[in-house]
């Protein structure tokens, strides 16, 4: 594989490299086809992410492939035609709707396969809106997140079961971990946060936009009026100021204002988990997948989450977390009273159950090399498949040991 006439060229294709789920699938998947023997190449229309590329040995090409502008969209078509083939590359693989089109096209007459990932339920409001979101139903083959976005796809795309590869996201176990995260950091992360001793924290992670479901939240901890437990919402407002400014509103109209804060942002999100005593996950509209409850799982952290979308496959209800009907403050309250009833030993069994459970069936290692097989699968052969990381047995084997210790404790 070292001759570069043999290697087999992918070439990965997304807006951009900033932050978000598919931006750090999509740098992991690369880190993973350098890892195999062959080329990894990312166009994008940059992002500050993009030096993380070639310190894992992959390229990066610039293009605007952003744009959801027509004209912009047909130009790029030529322009990924002529890398193609240029750089021989044997599987063209789409992870958003606008450069899936140009890369659908790009592919017609070409060596190379299309694939693309489905990251969402995208929103079907008219025809117009299902036409633009159906290019990420032209893969050659399809990668699902979820079980959720995969039966999206059949519903409304009437796309063939056999053409989609199911792969849910992985959770990178070498970061989430408790073992990871240091004294030092957890209380450094509570007294900037300023949380009262001795309190009960409740962590809602996620944007601030009206689907993530924080107003529940504020009606919950109203309805579940204890004053030992103290809620943190995190995460930005991008721009979102007066939706921010009502969700203040009704913090104080619930005479909750010594016991809830909003916090922009955190770069230590192990270490705002093991912060918390329950992480909650209240999104009104069903997500892809879901991030934080994996997490949280994987965190050892008890986790309430809406009955919908990609947390029912993430979450086993009733052994690793609870799942509450969507947009329900007073059951969402009950669920988080019977977290806070928890004693130690029936913590440390929930914990032991939550993160083997994640390293069992959503680790990043399984998400890298099932991917992996998938190129394979249109490659037939022409790139190697075993993926060089540590051993993952080991790691599930020490959290299991760990936590059973500290149960017979």
């Amino acid at each position: 594989m070292n001759d570069k006439s043999s290697q087999a060229v992918i070439m990965q294709i997304i807006p951009e490299l900033g932050a978000g789920g598919a931006e750090q699938g999509c740098i992991d998947v690369a880190a993973a086809i350098v890892n195999s023997g062959a080329r990894s190449i990312v166009v994008s229309n940059g992002g500050y992410r993009v030096s993380e590329l070639a310190r894992i040995g992959a390229e990066h090409i610039n293009m605007p492939v952003h744009s959801k502008n027509p004209v912009v969209m047909w130009r790029n078509i030529g322009r990924l035609r002529r890398l193609i083939k240029k750089h021989n590359v044997g599987i063209v693989h789409a992870r958003s709707r606008a450069p899936a089109w140009s890369a659908w096209r790009a592919c017609q007459n070409t060596d190379a396969h299309f694939i693309t990932t489905c990251h969402a339920p995208y929103n079907i409001s008219g025809e117009v809106k299902k036409t633009y979101n159906s290019s990420i139903a032209h893969g050659e083959l399809i990668i699902a997140i979820s079980e959720y976005v995969a039966k999206y796809l059949i519903d409304n795309y009437e796309v063939e079961p056999e053409r989609i590869r199911l792969i849910h996201r992985g959770i990178p176990l070498e970061r989430f971990h408790p073992a990871t995260v240091t004294p030092e950091r957890i209380i450094e992360l509570s007294r900037s946060w300023r949380i009262p001793d001795g309190s009960n924290v409740v962590l809602l992670p996620g944007r601030l936009t009206r689907w993530k479901g924080h107003h529940v939240l504020i009606e919950a901890m109203a309805r579940l009026n204890r004053k030992d437990v103290f809620c943190v919402i995190l995460g930005s407002d991008q721009g979102r100021t007066e939706y921010r400014q009502e969700l203040e509103d009704l913090i104080e109209e619930q005479n909750l204002g010594a016991q809830m804060r909003i916090v922009d942002q955190c770069h230590d999100m192990p270490a705002a988990y093991m912060v918390s005593s329950i992480v909650i996950s209240a999104s009104t509209d069903p997500e892809g997948f879901g991030r934080v409850p994996a997490e949280a799982q994987a965190m050892g952290r008890p986790i309430i989450a809406t009955d919908h979308g990609g947390a029912r496959e993430t979450i086993v209800r009733g052994y690793t977390g609870w799942l509450v009907p969507p947009a329900d403050p007073d059951a969402l309250a009950q669920a988080m009273d019977e977290v806070l009833m928890l004693n130690d030993a029936q913590r440390v069994v929930l914990a032991t159950r939550s993160m083997a459970h994640i390293a069992e069936n959503f680790s990043k290692e399984g998400m890298l090399q099932k991917t992996l097989d998938v190129y394979a699968e249109l490659l037939q052969g022409k790139i190697s498949i075993p993926l060089k990381s540590e051993p993952f047995e080991k790691t599930k084997q020490a959290i299991l040991e760990s936590e059973l210790s500290n149960a017979a404790q």
